[in-house]
């Protein structure tokens, strides 16, 4: 089969029929002799959030079936609008529904993940010189049943295909021109990073940055390259590659430590008090949370007091009231002393690989936030991030001023 190239384009770079008419140009430009085209494209501008405030008049808790099936009719609109304009300036291509291309999932409504795709429908089209136009963010359950895949979903469709058709690359485009050394709309000095590790990618997107963090493992797990660009220029962009290859191209020049600073906000942390510590604790609370669909974040279980402990951990605060409710039964049923409640916070982080190499990176980030009068609330690290949890009037000004004491703008 020719060389492979899977496309996404996301809901900005499809807000119109004039912007899906110039999406099916940058589509036709790409496809040429040896070259097959595979392209995801998401719902048009903002009609995933128009859909689900739909679905919210009509009720406060939708159906999970009923509203995966509403929310995937955005990507089945901008699909079979973008097949009929390439058709309409001469390109053959053909639109597949996600069950259509073989993209099988569990049933978890709203959150599914990608079980495994069959590719030969999208490979007896590309052989027959179509361009394939996907739906992103949905697929089929095992009962047949519409699912999909959560926010950021068709980063995850457009690197399980790629991965599946051992495509040479996966391009996603989007409104902004890659990969930021922090977000531009906080950091104006921030820098356009022109490669990045996996692995400092996937710490990003965790915690913040725009590309979906599933979309990244898939393509650290099977060496697919993700190359993130605009769709509105044709300004070079960011490779997404492994690590032996970003290491490769930065032989020549001294890489900054820390590549990026990461934000994310919209956190609520909890904490159980004076819970008596015994056997099987951390079970007997994250069990109920887990049954009610809800993802723990950070996690610390502060020093013992006699026999009892307090137990810290956060959450999406769309999750507040479900988190309390099951903290208030848990309180009675442990025997604990109360629950304490922190709105309104968010998270900075400072990301690079090369920081398992040196030491003072802490030193020098809980320094820059005590310098601009701002409190930490909790910290978690990895080998190649630290987190400080701060409340969230202060996100931009600890954006900006880590960005500069790390020598980033």
């Amino acid at each position: 089969m020719p060389k492979v190239i899977v496309q996404k384009y996301g809901g900005s770079s499809l807000n119109d029929i004039q912007a899906v008419l110039a999406v099916a140009k940058r589509i036709s430009a790409s496809h040429r002799d040896g070259v097959s085209i595979v392209a995801v494209v998401s719902a048009m501008g903002s009609t995933t959030d128009e859909l689900t405030n739909l679905a919210h008049q009509l009720t406060n808790n939708p159906n999970r079936r009923e509203l995966d099936l509403l929310l995937s009719t955005g990507e089945l609109v901008s699909s079979t609008l973008t097949s009929m304009a390439l058709q309409a300036i001469g390109k053959p291509s053909k639109s597949l529904s996600g069950w259509q291309a073989g993209i099988h999932t569990d049933s978890r409504y709203g959150k599914a993940q990608i079980k495994d795709i069959d590719v030969s429908p999208i490979i007896s089209e590309l052989q027959l010189g179509n361009i394939v136009i996907i739906p992103g963010f949905q697929g089929v359950d095992d009962v047949r049943d519409i699912t999909t895949l959560g926010r950021g979903g068709s980063d995850t469709t457009a690197v399980a295909i790629a991965a599946a058709l051992k495509a040479d690359k996966c391009e996603i485009y989007t409104d902004v021109e890659g990969i930021y050394s922090a977000d531009p709309r906080l950091v104006p000095t921030a820098q356009k990073l022109n490669h990045i590790s996996y692995e400092e990618m996937l710490e990003m997107a965790s915690y913040g940055a725009k590309m979906h963090p599933r979309s990244i493992e898939l393509a650290m797990t099977y060496n697919v390259p993700i190359y993130v660009a605009s769709s509105f220029t044709d300004n070079e962009g960011t490779l997404i590659h492994s690590d032996s290859f970003t290491k490769m191209q930065h032989v020549e020049e001294k890489r900054k430590r820390v590549i990026s600073i990461a934000t994310t906000n919209g956190y609520t942390k909890f904490t159980l008090t004076q819970v008596p510590n015994r056997s099987g604790l951390a079970a007997q609370i994250f069990e109920p949370l887990s049954k009610k669909s809800i993802s723990i974040d950070e996690i610390s279980m502060n020093a013992e007091r006699g026999n009892t402990t307090d137990l810290t951990f956060t959450v999406n605060s769309a999750d507040h009231d479900k988190t309390f409710d099951v903290l208030q039964k848990l309180k009675t049923n442990l025997n604990a002393g109360g629950i304490i409640v922190s709105d309104k916070l968010a998270k900075v982080s400072i990301v690079g690989t090369g920081m398992r190499e040196e030491s003072g990176y802490a030193a020098l980030m809980f320094s820059t936030l005590a310098d601009s009068d701002i409190n930490i609330d909790l910290i978690t690290t990895s080998e190649i991030r630290i987190t400080c949890m701060i409340d969230q009037v202060d996100l931009e000004t600890a954006a900006k001023s880590l960005h500069k004491a790390f020598e980033l703008d």
